[in-house]
């Protein structure tokens, strides 16, 4: 208990001063390191502030720099837009031209196959595979040859409008996302250190695999510019074979129709010429007709005539035939008597040119009764040729569409 109130230990004055200096130098070695700390957390600040400006200008720039590639990207989308829609406003017109042409034929192929069947009512010799036919065949030919290239025109105009609508489509789509994306950079562009509402976000840093390169973003804007170019192109180099389609088939439709109108022309002359010579042959027969008519009642007339006669003479003879004995004499008028009977039987006999006329006559008829067939015939034709079928093709009208 003594020993635990033992006063303290006293030190020897040169501890003291020792004991002194240690807490001045280790003050002073505290006060240097704490002012070190002190400069360089201010070089540090002012490296960092350095630092912070530096990038905040430089993402201002970089914002900068890429709200212009979006600007020149989205005026290069509106420029191929803009064309894409103008080039296929105007193929719907061509495809509209199409749809008309191919209309059109419709109407001259029936009338054409009209014809040929009308014709098939001409009947006998008239009933020929004449130039009429050939042109007409050939016409038809021509109209189905059309109609289907023009279906097969208007098929692929149809497609190359879809992959026109789809090139707009794909440019729309990719003008709206720039659209959207110069809209936000253009808000991050405004962004201040002072700007209002602005705060952390722990969702902002996102690994770069949910980003697209530079280089893949230029790709796909430049293959939407490219596919709208190439199916432009395309588009201006099908409005041109359409041109050329309908151009060239108006050209071969009208003269193929005026090679028909021009055989049918020839042929109706033709038959007409045909007709008026069978007419003029059938006033001939019918003349000759009348003449043996003429010819034959004359002929039964002198038959008649000699019958008088005829019986005189054999009366005479048969009376002569009864004189008595020597009187039963062959004199003058027994001989003329005789020859009077044989002349006149003579000429009875030669009458036979009677049976010869009626031939003839029936001859005749018979010619009479063909050539007005023939033409009936040729009157048929003429009435299919040039009152069914000519009148029929007066309607039709082949345009440039």
């Amino acid at each position: 208990m003594a020993r635990l109130l033992q006063a303290p230990p006293k030190f020897h004055p040169s501890e003291w001063d020792f004991a002194n200096q240690m807490q001045r130098a280790s003050t002073e070695s505290q006060k240097c390191r704490s002012e070190r700390t002190v400069a360089e957390s201010q070089r540090l600040l002012d490296e960092i502030e350095r630092t912070t400006q530096k990038t905040q200008s430089d993402v201002n720039k970089k914002i900068e720099q890429r709200q212009e590639e979006i600007k020149f990207w989205k005026q290069e989308l509106d420029n191929k837009l803009e064309q894409i829609v103008n080039e296929t406003e105007v193929l719907l017109t061509f495809k509209t031209r199409l749809e008309k042409s191919l209309e059109s034929c419709q109407e001259p192929l029936i009338i054409a196959q009209n014809c040929l069947q009308n014709r098939q009512r001409r009947v006998g010799i008239d009933l020929v595979h004449d130039e009429v036919e050939q042109e007409l065949v050939k016409e038809v030919e021509l109209l189905q040859e059309v109609i289907a290239l023009l279906g097969r025109t208007l098929e692929q105009t149809n497609e190359q409008i879809r992959l026109n609508r789809s090139a707009k489509y794909d440019l729309e789509m990719d003008l709206k996302d720039k659209f959207t994306a110069l809209m936000i950079d253009d808000y991050c562009a405004n962004l201040t250190n002072n700007t209002p509402n602005i705060s952390y976000s722990d969702t902002a840093v996102k690994t770069e695999q949910s980003f697209v390169s530079p280089e893949d973003w230029v790709d796909f804007s430049n293959i939407n510019v490219e596919k709208a170019a190439k199916q432009r192109s395309n588009s201006l180099a099908l409005r041109a074979l359409i041109d050329a389609i309908l151009s060239q088939t108006a050209s071969d439709l009208r003269r193929q129709h005026q090679a028909v109108t021009a055989a049918f022309t020839h042929r109706v002359k033709e038959v007409k010429d045909a007709k008026h010579k069978l007419e003029t042959l059938l006033a001939m027969v019918l003349d000759e007709v009348a003449s043996q008519e003429k010819n034959i009642a004359a002929l039964k007339k002198a038959i008649a005539d000699k019958e008088g006669p005829a019986k005189v003479a054999q009366s005479r003879l048969e009376a002569r035939s009864h004189r008595p004995n020597v009187e039963l004499c062959y004199d003058p008028v027994q001989h003329r008597l005789n020859r009077e009977v044989q002349e006149i039987t003579t000429n009875i006999q030669r009458q036979d040119t009677l049976a010869e006329a009626e031939t003839a006559l029936k001859g005749l008829s018979r010619r009479q009764l063909s050539l007005e067939e023939e033409i009936q015939v040729k009157e048929n034709s003429l009435y299919i040729d040039e009152v069914l079928c000519m009148q029929m093709r007066e309607s039709v009208c082949i345009n440039n569409f």
